[in-house]
């Protein structure tokens, strides 16, 4: 029969063989609130912002190859960014391991959004109740194909004798030994579902019952790999069954910008509960709401970027259509537009498709032609020979 969870949310567990594990909440409510508001504020405003279907759509893609990226770098993933895009997007093949790294957490990511649409559709609220088998075919996934001494798809690790699996390293607060047996580890997993989906801890704010998930499930770290990528995907299906769109999958860029802090204030959570801070994981707890409110800011700022390149596009069109510009100073504009506001003018000159424009006609032409886009107010160009586009 499971233990009731105390009012408090802290529930204390012995284990066989790898000493005694607490669960708490362990916030200084007080403290955060400040910053609690910030973020439920910004997420009002972004949230409040009519977005397109066509902004939507881009906006996701965007946002999934930048968490996929950061995700799977902060894992050891060696894929660029722009090669990650490449995977995800169907232009390369998954030839190799590194590619199939990154379309292992793709299908993750889309097993997320059926975990919270099943949530939403259940009628039952924006409180999601974590089950184990959202853990285990988590890491089935993320570890699909992958190669590794230890590892199997969605079973937990058992450490024999003399293997020792260890988190961190010095440099971020301290090297920390998680519970090394299978029975000791499917024992914190049953009372961290029991804890996790208590009342206490499910009265939280989403806010705060997310990080919690994604913290006390790295403690255990109950796989050999891949703990990482499910952790934040946890934290990111509590996010999306509470109504947050974006944000909970872009936070992983976010962690591997700030990837130092991030590892430090996991052990400095951890170091706070062994010197008996009534408040253990309010380190942790800011960590991610300062994340979410950059994030938050980060998305509606690229919202309306989106929205400006858009409505440039249609300014574009309109021109052409009015014969203010030709077809030439067209495939020029159209030409910068994927690769940002602001080019070197001798980098444009010698591309193929800027030189195979005017194989037959005279500088002459050119110089007029960059002009009259001027002249439009499409492109400016600076002093030090930038080309820079006028998007609003």
């Amino acid at each position: 029969m499971d233990t009731e969870i105390p009012k408090n949310g802290i529930f204390r567990i012995e284990t066989h063989r790898s000493g005694p594990f607490t669960f708490q909440i362990g916030v200084d409510l007080e403290k955060i609130d400040p910053l609690l508001n910030r973020v439920k504020d910004a997420h009002s405003r972004f949230s409040s912002v009519p977005i397109l279907p066509d902004v939507a759509t881009q906006l996701e893609k965007e946002v999934v190859v930048s968490s996929v990226f950061g995700t799977n770098t902060i894992e050891g993933g060696t894929l660029t960014e722009e090669e990650t895009a490449g995977v995800i997007n169907g232009i390369s093949e998954v030839k190799e391991e590194k590619e199939r790294r990154v379309i292992n957490i793709k299908y993750a990511y889309e097993k997320a959004e059926s975990f919270a649409d099943e949530c939403v559709k259940s009628g039952k609220g924006i409180t999601i109740l974590m089950q184990e088998t959202m853990m285990t075919d988590l890491h089935a996934i993320i570890t699909d194909g992958l190669k590794h001494p230890h590892n199997e798809p969605g079973k937990y690790r058992d450490n024999q004798k003399g293997q020792l699996t260890k988190v961190g390293d010095a440099e971020h607060g301290g090297v920390y030994t998680p519970p090394k047996c299978r029975d000791d580890i499917e024992i914190l997993i049953k009372h961290f579902l029991q804890w996790v989906n208590s009342e206490p801890v499910c009265k939280l704010p989403p806010l705060l019952r997310a990080p919690l998930v994604h913290f006390y499930f790295e403690r255990i770290h109950p796989f050999w790999d891949g703990n990482g990528r499910v952790g934040r995907v946890l934290e990111a299906i509590v996010l999306k069954c509470a109504g947050f769109k974006y944000a909970p999958f872009a936070l992983s860029r976010y962690y591997l910008e700030h990837i130092d802090e991030y590892f430090t204030v996991f052990n400095l959570a951890r170091k706070n509960e062994e010197q008996k801070d009534p408040y253990p994981n309010t380190v942790f707890i800011e960590f991610f709401l300062e994340g979410m409110l950059s994030v938050l800011n980060s998305l509606h700022d690229k919202v309306n970027g989106i929205l400006a390149f858009m409505l440039y596009e249609n300014i574009l069109n309109t021109f052409l259509q009015q014969k203010k510009i030709n077809i030439r100073q067209f495939t020029i504009i159209n030409n910068l537009l994927p690769r940002g506001i602001e080019h070197d003018l001798s980098y444009i000159q010698t591309q193929p498709w800027y030189s195979g424009l005017y194989s037959k006609l005279t500088p002459k032409t050119k110089s007029r032609d960059l002009k009259n886009l001027e002249k439009n107010k499409l492109i400016t160009i600076t002093k030090n020979k930038k080309v820079r586009l006028m998007v609003p």
